[in-house]
C-alpha cells in the first residue's frame, strides 16, 4: 500500500501537534516557525475568496466623500456671505480665511507653527505609545494590580488634560517638558484602557492552545494575547493620538513664552488678541485638517488592513 499522503494546514498542524500533548498530558516543544505558520494559515482561511480593491480605488473611497462634504459647506458658507453680507471682523467669508493663510504663509509663521506642533504631538504620542503599552499589558494580565490601579487610569482618563496645564508650569516652568507632560497624561491612560479592553475579549481558547504549544506567559502576552487584542488596541491608540492633540493645543494655549517654541496653538492665541477673526478661523481648520489627515493617512490603512487580514473587510469597505 504507498504512503498515505499528508498535506500542510493549519488544521493539521494543530492535530498534530496537540495529539501527544492530549495523549502524554505534556505540552511539546513548539518552534516559533509554526507559531507563525498556524496564525498565516488562519488568517489565510478566513481570507478566502475575497478580492481586495485596486489601490487607487480604495484612496478613491476613502478621501473623495470627505471632500465631496467640504466642497458643499464651502459653497454654502460662500452663498451666506454673499446674500446676508456681515462683518468681515464678525463672520469673515472663505476668502478672507484664505487671504489669512497666505499672509501666515508669506511671513512663515504657518510653516513654523505646523512643525512645531507635530514635531511635538508626534514624538509625544510615541512616548505615550512606550510607556502605556507595556503598562496597559501589565494591568490587563496581573489582576491584583488592575483593581488596584485600574481605577486610577480611568479617572485619569476622564481627567480633562487642560487641567494638568497649571501644575505642568509650575513643576517644568515655561519649557517643552510641561507640553510633553501634558500629552502624556492625555494619551496614556486612552492607550491603557484601549488594550485592556482589547485583551479582556480575546477568546479564552487561544491562551488555551497557546499553553498546549508550549508558549510561556511571556510568549503568550507578546505573541498571541497582544496580536489577539489588536482592534481594541488600535481603537485606544486613535482615541490616544486625539486626546494627546487636544491636549497638545490646549498646553500651546495656555503656555506660552519662555523657551516654549511657536506652535499652532500659540498661534491661534496671537490670532485673537489682535482680534483677527479670520485668521483665527483658518487655524482652527488647519488643526482640524491635520487631525484628519493623520486618520486618514495613519490609522485607516492600518485598520483596515488588520480588518482585511481577519476577513472582517469584504472588498474595500469599511
Amino acid at each position: 500500500m504507498p504512503p498515505e499522503s499528508t498535506v500542510a494546514s493549519p488544521g493539521s498542524s494543530l492535530a498534530r501537534i496537540a495529539s501527544p500533548a492530549a495523549e502524554s498530558g505534556t505540552a511539546p516543544a513548539v518552534s516559533d516557525a509554526e507559531l507563525r505558520s498556524l496564525a498565516s494559515g488562519l488568517d489565510r482561511l478566513q481570507t478566502t475568496g475575497e478580492r481586495s480593491p485596486g489601490r487607487l480605488r480604495a484612496i478613491a473611497a476613502g478621501v473623495v466623500p470627505p471632500l465631496v462634504f467640504v466642497a458643499v459647506l464651502l459653497v454654502a458658507w460662500q452663498l451666506y456671505v454673499a446674500i446676508a453680507q456681515p462683518r468681515p471682523d464678525i463672520a469673515p467669508g472663505p476668502l478672507d480665511v484664505l487671504s489669512a493663510f497666505g499672509t501666515a504663509w508669506d511671513s512663515g509663521r504657518l510653516q513654523l507653527a505646523v512643525g512645531t506642533s507635530l514635531e511635538r504631538g508626534v514624538v509625544g504620542f510615541l512616548i505615550a505609545i512606550a510607556v502605556g503599552t507595556p503598562l496597559g499589558l501589565l494591568l490587563a494580565e496581573v489582576r491584583p494590580l488592575r483593581r488596584a490601579v485600574g481605577p486610577i487610569v480611568s479617572g485619569l482618563q476622564v481627567l480633562p488634560s487642560v487641567a494638568w496645564v497649571p501644575a505642568a508650569i509650575i513643576w517644568f516652568g515655561l519649557s517643552d517638558a510641561t507640553v510633553y507632560f501634558v500629552i502624556l497624561m492625555g494619551a496614556i491612560p486612552s492607550i491603557v484602557n484601549g488594550l485592556i479592553s482589547g485583551v479582556d475579549q480575546v477568546p479564552p481558547q487561544l491562551r488555551r492552545v497557546g499553553t498546549v504549544l508550549g508558549a510561556g506567559a511571556f510568549a503568550q502576552a507578546t505573541r498571541i494575547v497582544l496580536p489577539a487584542a489588536l482592534p481594541g488596541y488600535l481603537a485606544g491608540l486613535k482615541q490616544g493620538w486625539a486626546f494627546s492633540w487636544r491636549s497638545l493645543m490646549a498646553a500651546e494655549i495656555i503656555a506660552m513664552g519662555g523657551t516654549i517654541g511657536f506652535g499652532l496653538g500659540a498661534m491661534l492665541q496671537q490670532n485673537r488678541e489682535l482680534a483677527d477673526l479670520a485668521g483665527v478661523l483658518a487655524t482652527i481648520i488647519l488643526i482640524l485638517a491635520i487631525g484628519i489627515l493623520v486618520e486618514l493617512v495613519v490609522f485607516g490603512p492600518v485598520e483596515r488592513r488588520m480588518l482585511r487580514r481577519r476577513g472582517l473587510l469584504v472588498g474595500g469597505t469599511a
